[in-house]
């Protein structure tokens, strides 16, 4: 399916105004796979969506980013679609194409020179302190509104509810919306990056995937469909591995 006949699919999900077309799914090598590589911005644009469109009273929506992290992009399409302004604090250096699209969008973009996590976090903390009208959104949108978005979105899917659940995992956003959509099934993450949680990780079975964050995984290892190579990608070995044919997969961006 080409992406201009995706984008003008009839159906669509949210409680947004703003109306996104519908995941769609591609069986790739016995997996289903949730294609939102599909959709500009990635899954998280759906749920920022919702959750932005939450506060009407908030003008301007900071986050702190990682240099590969995907939901600056998420947000900068956010507030493209809903007209708010959108403020990204992230490491200072050459830009990730992530920030440069969401440069495009108008996402104001500050630099830190030091680029460790603390630090683009306690920089968008200062931001927000001295900007009325501004509010923060927790590192990977940790929200209960967020997650619920998440929890619509999957349950919008037109398929049966599946007994096996991949995700890569990072703040367990995703994955948490997944197992209050799916309660009954079997979830598995693969993390990276940050440290996840129990309480972050849920229900879910995780495994600890061997790349830093911002390595992009080998060739020969990743799936045979565009995956951020630097987050999605890095569960394809694992899945192929482990996990049961007909197993859902969610893709959350290119």
């Amino acid at each position: 399916m080409k992406q201009s006949e995706f984008f003008n699919l009839p159906k669509s999900i949210g409680k947004s105004s703003i109306i996104l077309p519908k995941p769609i799914i591609i069986e790739h090598d016995g997996i289903k796979v949730v294609r939102d590589d599909l959709l500009d911005g990635g899954t998280k644009r759906r749920a920022f969506n919702v959750f932005v469109e939450s506060f009407p009273d908030v003008k301007e929506w900071v986050y702190a980013s990682p240099r590969e992290g995907y939901a600056q992009l998420s947000l900068a399409y956010a507030c493209h679609d809903l007209g708010r302004k959108a403020t990204v604090t992230v490491p200072a250096g050459e830009h990730n194409w992530l920030t440069t699209e969401s440069l495009k969008l108008g996402c104001n973009i500050i630099e830190c020179e030091m680029g460790y996590l603390n630090v683009i976090q306690a920089r968008a903390k200062e931001y927000v302190g001295t900007h009325p009208g501004s509010r923060l959104i927790p590192f990977g949108g940790d929200d209960d509104i967020i997650i619920n978005a998440m929890r619509d979105t999957a349950l919008s899917l037109d398929i049966e509810p599946p007994k096996e659940i991949w995700t890569v995992m990072s703040s367990g956003v995703l994955s948490r919306g997944l197992q209050r959509a799916f309660p009954d099934a079997k979830v598995y993450g693969v993390r990276i990056g940050h440290n996840t949680t129990k309480r972050e990780r849920g229900r879910a079975e995780t495994f600890l995937s061997k790349y830093q964050f911002n390595q992009e995984c080998k060739e020969v290892e990743r799936p045979p469909f565009p995956s951020s190579l630097t987050y999605d990608s890095k569960a394809w070995e694992f899945i192929k591995e482990r996990a049961s044919k007909g197993a859902l997969f969610w893709n959350v961006g290119k």
